[in-house]
């Protein structure tokens, strides 16, 4: 065994960076923290590469003193605590003197700092101090940290991508702004401001240059107190709401902290109002005194311990419970309405330039013929009503040249016009509700060619009873028997499995037809969000999704896969880039895979559904040609069985003997 010695100052406070600066926005954190306790007004950050190379803070505080500057990059070296009674009342957001010297082993670090007077200068790099000197400053602090982890270069290969790092240097100065809106606080990176707060003390203001103003203005105020907790801040009615619990920040006393237990409660506070996997966007800040807090549990003192827990989260999921009890929360159904409405000119004129073209754009035509709200194998755009506000490639067409005039019905007795009959025999196909190709499945013309799954098909119809239908079960289970009993099938999950697989093939194939929008998507995000969602935009564009920068927090989205469901255009982009804030590992795979069980789900018929007899029988037809015709892409079970002995048995026409029974006993 080695000789036990003390290790060298250097080295100590590298091991100690390791604990407190985990990625740049650990060293981002630690200064603007310092900078707030100073006293600041106005804080700047400038950033260039995601921090590695250079993160300078500028703030105009209280400064330190020339004689006391070497000083504070000593290890445990602070000005906010004296003795141990001190500790447990720490009101500072720092008081370890671990930061500075931390950053200043691993970096290259200039201070510039004054308290109103002379300035003075200092410059350490790897720990060790290599000048000290008067400058001219103004009152306050400026310190630039380049080259982080120079000396130290196994730290890198953890790093993630530069927008990742980024956002999360994004995210932590957006809570710190969130926790003093008195403090003006921007953020520039690669000479890009990225935020900017006011600084005048207003929440709602800061909260809106963070997640933007149309957010902001869907947030609740909520305000409570008792003898030892007092609770402010904002949270945002059910309607709003994101996919992760990053979006709720606790503050407290100033402090942005984690804790599972005051999230839960916040979440608590909503009771049934939110939908399942969905989260409040929510700033809480909780005052109480120091002495029912532990901050010194952490080295980044995220993580506290808090006296009389479990009475504050019932406060805190009281006070949002009350709030939310006030409001009607009926959301706003004017947008929804007016896209609903149906102007019969705008419809006529839209069918009269399909007819003029029809010949260039048979897609068109193959999609608006199909009946709404009928189980369909194949994503069609369901109605007139549904397509005219999304296709813009009805309004992209070029006048006729005269040699097709346009088909116009102005009444009843129009339809029975020569030119409507010439339209019908050339491009109507007499169809019904469910005659609409299978996926996989082969047409006339193709089934009398040899296939090579031919075998594999034939093995998934042997797995499958024969059913022949009986009836439909309240509109949500179909009834059929077959050859060894009887079956009962949930009609939801059979046309999940049905449209699951249709999809999967779709996403996968990434075809190149997409359908314009007459009025493009525009996405608001928060910067962070979008430095995450950029990091992304291939994988995106994998399934068909072409965002386009549109302003520094927005994404515009021009166009989208024809296999949208019409009219959850917007609500369908935003829950698939949901996915990707929520999980930045995502790989093309299981972004097509869960692309694929959602738009099977939003496109099958549900419970209550009442079919028609050619209808379900459709449905069990389609059924039979599933890969997987016995799961819905949840797992849950498409079909049960019954068999005769199961029947005989339930109605007791099969008994065991008194004399069987006797002989067990």
């Amino acid at each position: 065994m080695a000789a036990i010695h003390e290790l060298s100052a250097v080295l100590s406070n590298q091991i100690a960076a390791g604990e407190v600066i985990e990625r740049p926005a650990s060293v981002v954190k630690e200064l603007v923290e310092n900078a707030i306790d100073a006293g600041s007004h106005e804080i700047d950050i400038i950033v260039d590469e995601a921090g590695l190379k250079l993160i300078e803070v500028i703030d105009d505080g209280s400064g330190i003193e020339g004689d006391q500057l070497e000083l504070a990059f000593h290890r445990h070296a602070t000005s906010k605590i004296d003795d141990r009674k001190d500790l447990f009342k720490v009101r500072s957001l720092g008081f370890r003197g671990e930061a500075l010297p931390s950053i200043a082993s691993i970096a290259d670090v200039v201070m510039v700092t004054s308290t109103g007077g002379e300035g003075q200068a200092i410059h350490i790099a790897g720990g060790k101090v290599l000048s000290q000197k008067p400058a001219e400053a103004r009152r306050g602090t400026d310190i630039a940290v380049k080259d982080l982890f120079y000396n130290v270069p196994a730290r890198l290969k953890y790093m993630k991508s530069l927008n990742t790092e980024l956002s999360k240097i994004v995210d932590i100065v957006n809570r710190l702004a969130l926790g003093h809106p008195q403090i003006q606080i921007s953020l520039t990176h690669n000479n890009r401001e990225l935020m900017r707060t006011a600084g005048r003390g207003d929440l709602l203001q800061v909260i809106g240059s963070i997640y933007g103003m149309n957010k902001a203005g869907k947030m609740l105020p909520i305000n409570n107190a008792d003898a030892d907790f007092k609770i402010s801040g904002y949270v945002s009615l059910p309607e709003l709401t994101r996919a992760s619990r990053n979006y709720m920040t606790l503050l407290l006393n100033g402090r942005y902290i984690k804790n599972y237990q005051l999230t839960k409660a916040i979440i608590e506070g909503y009771g049934s109002k939110l939908m399942v996997g969905r989260y409040p966007v929510a700033v809480v800040n909780l005052e109480m005194d120091p002495l029912l807090v532990d901050v010194n549990v952490h080295p980044t003192k995220q993580e506290v311990r808090i006296s009389k827990e479990s009475e504050l989260s019932e406060i805190v999921t009281a006070t949002i419970r009350a709030k939310l009890s006030e409001q009607n929360l009926i959301p706003d159904g004017l947008t929804n309405l007016r896209r609903g409405q149906v102007d019969p000119k705008q419809v006529a004129q839209d069918l009269a330039a399909v007819s003029a073209t029809r010949g260039s754009h048979q897609g068109i035509s193959s999609k608006a013929t199909s009946k709404p709200n009928t189980v369909h194998p194949e994503p069609v755009q369901s109605t007139q009503r549904e397509q005219a506000p999304t296709s813009g490639a009805l309004f992209d067409q070029k006048p006729s040249d005269g040699s097709e005039n346009p088909i116009v019905i102005r009444s009843k007795d129009d339809l029975n016009s020569a030119a409507v009959s010439v339209f019908e025999e050339k491009y109507q196909q007499p169809s019904t509700p469910f005659n609409e190709p299978v996926p996989g499945a082969a047409s006339p013309e193709d089934k009398a060619k040899p296939k090579p799954q031919e075998t594999e098909l034939l093995d998934q119809q042997d797995r499958f009873p024969n059913l022949i239908y009986i009836g439909q079960f309240h509109g949500t289970y179909l009834l059929a028997q077959a050859d060894d009993g009887l079956y009962i099938l949930d009609q939801h999950a059979a046309q999940e499995r049905v449209n699951y697989e249709y999809y999967r093939q779709a996403i996968g194939e990434v075809s190149e037809d997409q359908q314009r929008l007459l009025v493009p998507i525009v996405l608001d995000y928060s910067t962070s969000d979008m430095l995450k969602i950029t990091d992304k935009l291939d994988t995106l564009a994998a399934v068909g999704l072409h965002l386009e920068q549109f302003g520094p927090n927005s994404f515009i989205l021009r166009q989208h896969p024809t296999w949208f469901k019409a009219g959850q255009e917007a609500d369908t982009v935003k829950e698939m880039v949901d996915w990707v804030l929520r999980d930045g590992r995502l790989t093309v795979a299981q972004f097509r895979e869960k692309a694929a069980i959602m738009m099977s789900c939003k496109r099958a018929i549900k419970a209550n559904h009442h079919l028609d007899d050619q209808q379900a029988k459709a449905l069990i037809e389609h059924l039979k040609t599933a890969e997987n015709p016995f799961n819905c892409p949840h797992g849950r079970p498409v079909l049960i069985h019954f068999t005769d002995t199961d029947m005989e048995k339930m109605f007791k026409r099969i008994q065991e003997s008194h004399h069987s029974l006797r002989s067990e006993a």
